[in-house]
């Protein structure tokens, strides 16, 4: 990606309210900190994810329902939209070109889509090799498709989006982890333009200050379509 789109995706945060009351949703869960959760939003829906306590780096993957080989592809997403981040307006687009969801509300402003998920090599790489065997996203994304036992498997991991997360791009092309730009209570909200399972791993990440070197929990809330 070329510093002149990476520009374009840092000038392009759209901050959005939602309409939607919560007290309305037809699923609301506090997701614990450092956990994974896998599970099916249906096309008109709307999932938001809450940053309750600030800096809190949830790591995403969607897969389609009515195909499981179709998923999120970050390529796709960024050629779509015509930038490196996600916000108010940002379609989610799959490896086959269609766009699973879209998002509709985002009171962060914006979302990194290039960091990938933190693994015990990633992990080695960057920070030192006792940190090998540290809780990471990958892990949790294993965990997860273990228990569901739908079929998916370690060859259908792909490059996710970081929600909340700040990796900013630097003049030179590469990548930094920063202090996160999200806050208590920020939110980001989609709408399922198909059916799909949303894999999330909620960061345990220590390392870095993606999430201020302390895990917290969000909260996940699902709505009907109007």
């Amino acid at each position: 990606m070329n510093h002149t789109a990476a520009s374009h995706g840092a000038a392009a945060m759209r901050l959005t309210e939602s309409p939607l009351n919560p007290e309305q949703a037809t699923w609301r869960q506090t997701h614990p900190a450092g956990e994974p959760i896998l599970f099916k939003v249906q096309q008109g829906q709307t999932l938001r994810i809450v940053d309750l306590m600030g800096n809190q780096a949830a790591d995403v993957i969607f897969y389609a329902a009515d195909d499981l080989a179709e998923h999120y592809s970050a390529t796709d997403t960024m050629l779509a939209q015509g930038g490196i981040y996600l916000t108010t307006g940002s379609r989610l687009m799959s490896n086959t070109g269609r766009s699973l969801l879209t998002i509709v509300a985002d009171t962060c402003g914006r979302h990194d889509t290039l960091g990938g998920a933190c693994a015990a090599e990633s992990n080695t790489v960057r920070y030192a090799l006792q940190k090998k065997f540290m809780h990471n996203c990958r892990d949790n994304y294993l965990i997860a498709l273990q228990r569901a036992d739908m079929g998916l498997t370690k060859r259908d991991l792909v490059p996710n989006i970081n929600f909340f997360m700040n990796v900013p791009v630097t003049p030179s092309g590469e990548l930094k982890f920063d202090d996160g730009v999200s806050g208590a209570g920020k939110y980001v909200e989609m709408r399922a333009d198909t059916d799909v399972w949303v894999l999330i791993s909620n960061c345990p990440q220590l390392n870095n200050p993606c999430n201020a070197y302390n895990p917290t929990p969000i909260e996940l809330l699902v709505w009907e379509p109007a």
